[in-house]
């Protein structure tokens, strides 16, 4: 039984940052609170420094009561500034991605391991080019309207073109920022340089982070730690937690069970790249790592994850020990929202994207803010979640529990890895 819990997120590559995950929270708080009739509290979001934000959540049923700490890493100020480079650095790096991504093969196993997946990546690449090309095209038709009608010739007509490119682009901007594609193609170069080890704007966020999980480890002042990282941050919890490792080893056995919980992840996008060898040995040292409990989260109906995708042997990594991890949990979001509200939301992949951090319309076994805020460990959700799910009576409380108050001493002890490559669905 949990009765404090602390949770470390780590964002995708999103510029809204604490203050948007914060409103995003608070806005599925209370369609969870429909769902449970829980007695609850969300705290006012607090922003400690430029790399912590945290808020409070307190939720309680008729015999359990869990207090919870909700860290966020904060890198809205890296996104938001990566983002507002001059697009004279931004699109050189995207087709060198795109370029890169097609010589080296990435690609194709990408479109192997998933090709839904492969197919938005494609499409983000190819948007850009064909902004590039509506640009440049456009620039010389206005430039051969000058030559036409005003009889312009040479350095002039060649100058009004360049202008004229230049500006087509610039008024595309904004369209590219409502379908994401700035976000998306400024994220990438940077996703895979890190994959690949070299040194990039990820890297502070990632040493503070791993900071801010061996504190609470040695705090010893929670029940269950979940470093949670959803999108883009399945890329970079891991790394998070194999930094950890490397600063402390004994960071998931001193105190509470700690528990990795990927959802959603893009990481295998990266990681299938022939030359990501630093991302596919973050992975290959958690998939053998008994200490951590690493639960990863996938959805078929989610075009931007990796569905049916062994995030250890799919990458083609060879262990030299025994395996214990992840455990892959498959979700349906058809079981967790309503049949109208799904068929709305089932086109737009980004809202799909998110659902895995938003609540749902109905109890379900997949149930973000139980995960986060509920009685019962990850890790008893992920090994069964039709069953752990039943534990709980009409009204919220726990049919075989024991009523655990805020000042209890009771612990949490902790399960046996699940068996090798278990998968959950």
């Amino acid at each position: 039984m949990i009765r404090r819990r602390h949770v470390i997120y780590v964002e995708g590559y999103d510029p809204q940052g604490a203050e948007g995950y914060h409103s995003l929270f608070a806005r599925s708080w209370k369609r969870f609170l429909k769902n449970w009739g829980f007695k609850a509290r969300l705290g006012e979001l607090q922003l400690e420094s430029q790399d912590f934000a945290h808020w409070e959540v307190e939720a309680a049923g008729p015999n359990w009561q869990v207090a919870t700490r909700y860290d966020f890493l904060r890198q809205e100020h890296i996104i938001r500034a990566n983002m507002a480079e001059p697009m004279l650095r931004q699109v050189p790096r995207s087709l060198a991605w795109t370029f890169d991504y097609l010589v080296s093969g990435a690609i194709v196993r990408v479109l192997f391991a998933s090709w839904e997946f492969g197919l938005a990546l494609i499409h983000f690449q190819l948007m850009t080019i064909w902004a590039l090309v509506l640009s440049i095209g456009g620039g010389w038709l206005i430039g051969r309207a000058a030559l036409n009608h005003f009889g312009v010739l040479g350095p002039v007509q060649l100058l009004i073109s360049i202008i004229a490119a230049l500006a087509i682009f610039r008024a595309m901007r904004p369209f590219a920022e409502r379908w994401s594609l700035i976000q998306i193609n400024n994220h990438w170069p940077y996703l895979c340089e890190f994959a690949r080890g070299e040194p990039t704007c990820f890297d502070a966020s990632i040493e503070a982070c791993a900071q801010r999980v061996i504190a609470a480890a040695r705090a010893n002042e929670a029940d269950e730690i979940v470093v949670i990282g959803h999108s883009g941050g399945g890329v970079l919890a891991p790394a998070v937690i194999t930094r950890a490792l490397e600063l402390d080893g004994d960071v998931g056995r001193r105190g509470p069970p700690l528990v990795l919980l990927t959802l959603g992840s893009i990481a295998p996008g990266a990681a299938l790249h022939p030359s990501a060898e630093k991302l596919r040995a973050v992975f290959a040292r958690l998939a053998v790592e008994p200490s951590i409990t690493w639960v990863d989260v996938q959805s078929r109906k989610d075009a931007l994850n990796f569905w049916d995708f062994d995030p250890v042997a799919g990458l083609g990594i060879k262990l030299d020990r025994e395996r214990c991890n992840p455990i892959v949990w498959k979700v349906r979001f058809r079981e967790m929202l309503s049949y109208d509200f799904y068929r709305r939301l089932r086109l737009n992949f980004f809202r799909l994207h998110y659902q895995f951090i938003m609540a749902t319309d109905q109890r379900a076994p997949y149930d973000y803010f139980m995960l986060v805020a509920g009685p019962l460990p990850v890790a008893a959700w992920a090994k069964d979640p039709p069953g752990t799910l039943a534990r709980f009576s009409a009204d919220g409380s726990l049919v075989d529990g024991m009523f655990v108050s805020s000042t209890s001493d009771s612990r949490l002890v902790r399960s046996a890895p699940s068996p090798v490559g278990r998968e959950v669905g």
